[in-house]
């Protein structure tokens, strides 16, 4: 599961198009932040993915992403001219053919995943619609197929693709389906997406044989070859997805609530949802294990291996040349999390958001990716140990300890997270007016702040694991 979300110009109080998204894993898929400069490379370059190589670009643009340990790509990240990605996984009749012939062992060679596509676009491209090009170029050359997730083999660790794209004028959904694909550009003031297909019948780009190959497969009537609809055609009518409905139904809900007065700290508010002021919200926090129809997600280890929220970002794209792109980010569930603002125009991050836990931060196939553990220098392991402590052992918890230890703890980030966000407006316009004339010292400003905010909030999360610890 995974939710992302955008909200164009038009929905927004400052009139800068902000995106949201939430990664959801394994519990133990730690997620390292990871930023990667411009770079120039030689001729004949290649990049080893986790099951392909691919020629390398000449130049690869400055990229900042979220980063499963195990994996080259990103499940959510940013480039220097605010393109901005997040994918989710789909569950398409494509996908269930290409999973049925791998458990016959005459499956497809395995792909690209959703997070390589992810990185790839945002290292090459330099808009939203040169990366929904290049995203679907890379489809119907090497497809999707293969585990996305460690310690799973491709049929059960394996899904297609869809994306929200965004840069700072325009928005696109892009939804591939095997060597397929269909991206609509984001004509609404806003848009949401969960785990199915959302593509009906118009799109702006799109693989030339989608309807031809729906009718050949006898899933669309040969009468109504004109008239598509794709996502009913192409999603796996197998696979429930009411969970993935009433999700991204929610997150639309949420930005119509406040559409033309949506803020970075709204976005966040999205993030965090549990169904607050709902007729779910009480039998969500009386209960000790969450719920899985929350936008923010997080699942008791002693029933569950998969279904945390393992990473959320709020990205601010910038409306004029005085604005640069900001990317909030926190590791773990949302709820019990602290953004922190980090910048794809600073130089470097601080070394500890960048670890993974015992098992580091390496590219290799995930049914080779051991389950990562806990380390105490990794700023993803200790939000996880945090939540860990705030859910109490779910099997001798009495109901609504989560409520209670989650209150303190969002009392204490809450405080902190404003601090941030009174100050980023001053800290951008500074380094934005540097950015040209000095790039280094604008970089300079930018990496201070985050490391000062980076240094509060993990002094605040070591006061609160103490404290909780203690209180146990």
């Amino acid at each position: 599961m995974c939710d992302t979300w955008v909200a164009l110009s038009g929905a927004t109080a400052t009139r800068q198009i902000i995106f949201g998204k939430n990664s959801d894993r394994p519990i133990f898929d730690c997620q390292p932040l990871m930023l990667y400069p411009r770079q120039e490379w030689e001729p004949g370059s290649q990049i080893q993915l986790e099951y392909l190589p691919l020629p390398q670009a000449e130049t690869t643009y400055a990229t900042l992403g979220s980063s499963p340990y195990w994996c080259w790509g990103y499940e959510e990240g940013i480039n220097e001219f605010g393109v901005v990605i997040g994918n989710e996984a789909i569950f398409t009749k494509t996908f269930r053919i290409a999973a049925d012939a791998y458990r016959q062992g005459r499956g497809p060679t395995p792909g690209l995943l959703g997070m390589d596509l992810v990185r790839l676009a945002l290292e090459r491209c330099q808009s939203a619609k040169q990366a929904v090009e290049l995203i679907g170029q890379l489809v119907e050359q090497h497809g999707q197929f293969g585990s996305g997730l460690p310690s799973s083999d491709h049929a059960k660790g394996g899904y297609d693709n869809s994306f929200i794209i965004a840069d700072p004028t325009e928005a696109w959904v892009l939804e591939a389906v095997g060597t397929r694909w269909a991206a609509r550009r984001v004509s609404e003031t806003y848009a949401s997406i969960s785990n199915q297909p959302s593509i009906r019948s118009a799109w702006d780009r799109g693989s030339p044989d989608l309807a031809a190959y729906a009718v050949e497969q006898g899933w669309w009537p040969h009468e109504r070859h004109g008239s598509l609809d794709f996502a009913r055609a192409y999603i796996d009518d197998q696979v429930a997805r009411q969970l993935s409905h009433i999700r991204a139904m929610r997150s639309g809900q949420l930005l119509a609530e406040q559409n033309g007065r949506v803020t970075a700290e709204w976005m966040m508010r999205i993030a965090r949802d549990h169904y607050e002021d709902t007729f779910l919200h009480g039998s969500y926090f009386d209960a000790a294990d969450p719920d899985f129809l929350s936008l923010c997600m997080h699942v008791s280890p002693a029933q569950f291996t998969w279904g945390n929220t393992a990473s959320s970002c709020v990205a601010v794209l910038p409306g004029s040349r005085d604005q640069l792109p900001v990317f909030w980010w926190t590791p773990g569930p949302p709820c019990n999390g602290c953004y922190v603002p980090f910048f794809v125009h600073g130089s470097a991050l601080p070394e500890i958001v960048s670890r993974a836990g015992t098992f580091g931060k390496r590219v290799v196939a995930p049914d080779r990716a051991r389950e990562d553990q806990f380390a105490p220098d990794s700023y993803w392991w200790l939000f996880r140990r945090l939540m860990d402590v705030v859910k109490g052992d779910p099997l001798r918890s009495l109901p609504g300890c989560y409520r209670a230890g989650n209150r303190i703890v969002r009392e204490r980030f809450d405080a902190i997270e404003q601090s941030f966000l009174a100050e980023i407006p001053g800290v951008v316009r500074q380094a934005a007016a540097l950015m040209e004339a000095d790039r280094p010292a604008a970089a300079a400003i930018l990496d201070a702040f985050s490391a000062k905010c980076l240094e509060t909030t993990i002094i605040a999360l070591k006061q609160l694991l103490a404290a909780l610890d203690r209180a146990r």
